[in-house]
């Protein structure tokens, strides 16, 4: 791969490659699960952990070839009979059914090994399939170990085994590294049982890009490419329309329902869910999402960790980020950021605004340059802010957390509001303008290096009749009133 990166740990529709084998595997609900790792081997643990299975991982501290793999997942099988499946971890596309029907098979014919083999035109790089004159499985020959007429055997091997306990580990330790390549081979094991007059079946593959493996990032990109327009055909095939099918991306665990319709540039990753008739009208990305049904997307959003439910219009241009909660007919508009938001029923949040670490309840409208101030600068800590049901809150407010905006509140264009607010009263923060007149004048006088002219002072006004004194002591008593 050219990388620093172990090869498993490469992303594959979202997902390390490691996933995909053992997400095939699962159904099968083995006993135990052994992962052998070497480069990487803490990621390698941390990337499978999320399959669910009871893997336990060992190292090969040095990589001495597959049969040196296998050996070393010997001492976590020790205590173990029974049947052990042999697979490799860089075949993404194998499914179930073919590692259901390899171990039917073996237990079907009581064989002590079971194989799975397929036809290749050009089988160079496989191993080549050794058949006695009665049909016989006697061996594996690697490519770079057989002879002129064994390359022309068309029957190869892809590297899936199904071998008796009781037999692999007595056979691994016998392998011998007298090959091309030094190394201790696990096919190699197969021609042991054979030589010692075990029964050996096979399985013949009919899909051999089932298990291809994936060894180059060219190969990963076309596997990408392969990946991707199956899993779209089979979500057209239940009723989901792609306008341009080319330019989806969709994750192998993303769920879709019927009648939603998906634009083109669309990423869906993850365990998103998205419900019956929607649309999302293009260069979307959306990530571990639940959208519920009829919830329209629009152009360029960003859905993370986030559920939003039925009929809510989304964008465009907005971000939904982790946490955020969006009751049914939630509206968010273009250049809207949300965070830990749970926003109620109906509520509309349409313009240039920014939900952190809120409640808002339903039926509440969240004018445009509205943010929650929830972060104190110096501590870390995310105060909460609250508003209540039937709000109505003008643009360019601030609302400084921890405060509580109570249902049927009005909030003024461009309040900054600081304390709660009580339910069915009009918060307002405004200071008197000043006109300056003449100030461009002065202002552009300046700029050209011009001494400007101060401009005259005006007198403060007085009310006809009234002194200073009597003026003032009229302020003073409404002051007290007020504070009553």
């Amino acid at each position: 791969m050219r990388s620093g990166r172990a090869k498993l740990l490469h992303e594959l529709g979202g997902r390390p490659l490691v996933r995909y084998p053992l997400a095939a595997l699962a159904p099968l609900s083995p006993a135990r699960v052994v992962l052998v790792v070497g480069h990487q081997g803490d990621e390698m643990r941390a990337a499978a952990a999320a399959s669910g299975l009871p893997i336990r991982t060992v190292l090969q501290a040095e990589q001495r070839g597959t049969g040196h793999a296998v050996q070393c997942a010997a001492p976590a099988l020790e205590d173990f009979d029974g049947d052990v499946l042999v697979m490799n971890g860089d075949v993404p596309l194998v499914t179930t059914a073919t590692l259901r029907r390899l171990v039917e098979t073996h237990r079907a014919d009581n064989a002590d090994l079971t194989l799975v083999t397929m036809r290749f035109e050009d089988p160079t790089s496989y191993g080549r399939i050794l058949r006695d004159a009665g049909g016989r499985v006697r061996g594996i020959v690697e490519h770079r170990d057989a002879s002129p007429a064994e390359r022309e055997i068309k029957e190869v091997n892809p590297g899936l085994y199904c071998v008796r306990a009781s037999l692999l580990f007595p056979l691994l330790r016998e392998l011998r590294a007298d090959n091309a390549q030094g190394e201790l081979y696990v096919t190699d094991v197969v021609g042991l049982a054979a030589a010692a007059g075990r029964t050996i079946a096979s399985v013949l593959l009919e899909r051999p890009e089932e298990v291809a493996g994936i060894n180059t990032r060219a190969e990963l990109a076309r596997m990408e490419a392969h990946l991707r327009a199956d899993i779209t055909s089979r979500w057209m095939e239940t009723g989901v329309t792609f306008e341009d099918p080319a330019t989806a991306y969709v994750g192998p665990e993303v769920e879709i329902g019927r009648d939603t319709v998906i634009g083109p540039n669309v990423v869906l990753r993850g365990k998103t869910r998205i419900g019956a008739g929607c649309r999302i009208d293009g260069t979307a990305f959306i990530t571990d999402a639940t959208l519920g049904d009829r919830v329209h997307v629009r152009f360029a959003c960003v859905v993370d960790e986030a559920r939003v439910g039925d009929d809510a219009i989304i964008g465009p241009f907005a971000r939904l980020r982790p946490g955020t909660d969006l009751a049914e007919h939630v509206h968010i508009g273009n250049f809207v950021e949300t965070k830990k938001a749970h926003v109620g029923a109906r509520t509309k949040a349409n313009h240039l605004t920014y939900l952190g670490d809120c409640d808002v309840g339903p039926d509440s409208n969240v004018g445009a340059g509205t943010i929650t101030c929830n972060y104190d600068g110096s501590t870390g800590k995310k105060s909460k802010t609250i508003i209540g049901a039937r709000v109505q809150i003008g643009s360019d407010t601030q609302l400084v957390a921890p405060v509580t905006v109570h249902d049927d509140a009005y909030v003024g264009a461009g309040t900054t509001v600081t304390r709660d607010v009580p339910a069915g009263a009009l918060v307002v923060t405004r200071t008197p303008p000043r006109v300056l007149e003449g100030w461009v004048t002065r202002r552009r006088a300046w700029a050209e290096g011009e001494q400007p002219t101060p401009a005259a002072a005006k007198p403060a006004p007085r009310r006809a009749g009234k002194s200073k004194r009597t003026i003032k002591a009229r302020k003073v008593s409404r002051r007290v009133r007020r504070r009553r």
